[in-house]
């Protein structure tokens, strides 16, 4: 028996990356991500690929019902947020960033859900007029938050420091709780807040890891650190992911 349009899973698009495997340009997301939009959401990820002004934005957003940008070893290229291009700043995947910028503004101008991870948290911020730190660990009073030298990814990906979340703020609704625990692998973070998101949480360095989109009529969120690591098995990356299949279900239910 087909199943009702109510019952269908909803469709999250997910960004990839330009990468090269064997020799040849390859677009990869890779697995984790796909996984916890499938178990933690209760939805169908569909892969985005990196090619930018070849994409029909338009159409791909009239049958989709959330957005997840993933993270990458990548970085935003610095000209995007005005910085000349340096070596602190590479690897560079501008495909990707011609790819997610006008995807990250037709979304939200469609009112879609979307859920920004590491370096789409970074994108989130660079596309709504905010800038970027190349290296967070090189300012004075900040931690290192790059990724420890494990080869063990249980210990790469373990909780590394707390994130204290703004009271009253959607972060803490979703956890149920004013402070998580989180992994850290990421080089660069957020210098300027982009006009129009808010700092919902903060590592204990002041450091940004957690934004909301204030005017967004759905969830619209990011974070720095990455949740879809094992999501199963860590009680607040399946509160958010959960968060995410609800509203893209609601997203669903209007189309």
């Amino acid at each position: 028996m087909m199943a009702r349009m109510s019952d269908a899973a909803p469709l999250i698009a997910v960004s990839a990356c330009l990468k090269a495997a064997g020799g040849h340009p390859t677009h990869a997301v890779g697995e984790k991500y796909l996984t916890a939009i499938a178990v933690g959401a209760a939805a169908t990820p569909v892969i985005v690929p990196a090619l930018g002004e070849a994409l029909d934005l338009r159409s791909l957003l009239e049958r989709v019902d959330g957005v997840v940008l993933t993270g990458s070893l990548s970085n935003v290229h610095p000209s995007r947020y005005g910085v000349e291009p340096h070596a602190a700043a590479e690897p560079y995947d501008e495909a990707r960033d011609a790819t997610t910028f006008p995807l990250i503004h037709a979304a939200l101008e469609r009112g879609i859900p979307l859920l920004a991870i590491c370096r789409g948290f970074q994108e989130l911020n660079v596309a709504l007029g905010g800038t970027l730190h190349a290296e967070v660990h090189a300012l004075e009073g900040r931690h290192d938050h790059r990724a420890p030298q494990e080869e063990d990814l249980d210990l790469r990906y373990g909780p590394r420091h707390p994130v204290r979340f703004i009271p009253g703020g959607a972060f803490e609704r979703i956890a149920g709780a004013g402070e998580v625990w989180v992994n850290s692998l990421h080089r660069q973070g957020i210098d300027r807040l982009a006009p129009g998101l808010v700092a919902e949480g903060h590592a204990p360095d002041g450091t940004i890891e957690a934004v909301r989109v204030a005017q967004a009529p759905s969830l619209a969120l990011g974070v720095q650190w990455h949740p879809e690591y094992k999501a199963a098995a860590n009680p607040f990356s399946m509160k958010l992911y959960r968060a995410l299949g609800e509203a893209a279900r609601r997203r669903a239910a209007e189309r």
